[in-house]
């Protein structure tokens, strides 16, 4: 659709989405996207538009009025609103981007989230992940391609995703909920947990978990809770329980072998955790999924 409003260019394009009931009970969906030149002493105010906006400037700046604070998104700039909350962006120079309106059942979460890590305005280490969903869902719409609600949600996804990943990848980054701050490498921290997740069943030490992260010991047990908010033993504990409950309900295997198999060193060391973790024995909670 051509745009009908002061001070966006006459090329500028925008097409608006209804969900079906399903997209939005199940979905994430886009509301409106759009690729817009907005001309110099463009204004806009809105004190709400439900929706949840992710901006990319591809060209000039904007001021951003939002939660009492004035910031400026530059060119390069990705900027991520929730617009139910009012809001305001303008510029005397004009910018050019493209957009996405879209909301969903776990829009919020995945908003705060994301707004935690990275804020409201924010470059990425890689742009592309993002830009390329940000336009395959505009194209879908500029080219008259089916509409696919479960693609879109697709590709919504897969931007929240890279959003979070980016953030991963940054030599710095800060925790919501128990954890503090983990000022470490990632990276290395993520290694760890895959070879706990590969080698569970079996004896690990903290020496050979600390060698994988290539830290002191008592460096590499302050990390791992920073990074993950349990202690390298609950860990370890915490995967042997899920891998014994899943054990519990869909094999006939003995609670003594099953208890072994997820790696504890005896019946009793297994009953004794698993009760302390979950409340109840393992065989009642066999029995309870019955």
């Amino acid at each position: 659709m051509k745009v009908n409003e002061n001070r966006i260019a006459p090329e500028s394009e925008y097409f608006v989405y209804s969900p079906s009931a399903v997209a939005r009970n199940t979905f994430f969906y886009p509301i409106c996207t759009g690729h817009f030149i907005y001309e110099p002493h463009y204004e806009l105010r809105r004190t709400s538009y439900d929706s949840y906006l992710l901006m990319y400037v591809q060209k000039g700046q904007f001021i951003l009025e939002y939660e009492g604070k004035k910031q400026t998104a530059g060119m390069g700039s990705f900027v991520l609103l929730d617009c139910y909350r009012p809001h305001a962006y303008y510029s005397d120079t004009g910018w050019e981007s493209i957009w996405c309106h879209f909301d969903g059942q776990m829009a919020r979460a995945y908003y705060d989230l994301t707004v935690s890590y990275l804020g409201n305005i924010f470059t990425l280490v890689d742009d592309y992940p993002v830009l390329n969903k940000m336009t395959a869902i505009y194209q879908t719409f500029a080219q008259g391609r089916p509409i696919r609600e479960a693609l879109l949600s697709k590709q919504l996804t897969d931007i929240w995703t890279a959003l979070l990943m980016d953030q991963a990848e940054r030599p710095g980054s800060r925790k919501v909920g128990r954890v503090s701050v983990w000022d470490g490498d990632s990276i290395g921290m993520e290694n760890v947990i895959s070879y706990i997740n590969e080698h569970f069943t079996g004896k690990i030490t903290i020496q050979t978990l600390a060698e994988q992260a290539m830290l002191s010991q008592y460096h590499f047990i302050r990390m791992f809770k920073s990074y993950t908010s349990f202690t390298p033993h609950e860990y370890i504990v915490n995967i042997r329980i899920s891998a014994a409950k899943y054990m519990l309900k869909n094999t006939g295997l003995s609670v003594k072998d099953i208890g072994l198999d997820a790696g504890f060193p005896s019946e009793s060391a297994f009953c004794t955790a698993f009760k302390k973790k979950m409340g109840i024995t393992p065989t009642e909670y066999r029995n309870s999924m019955a």
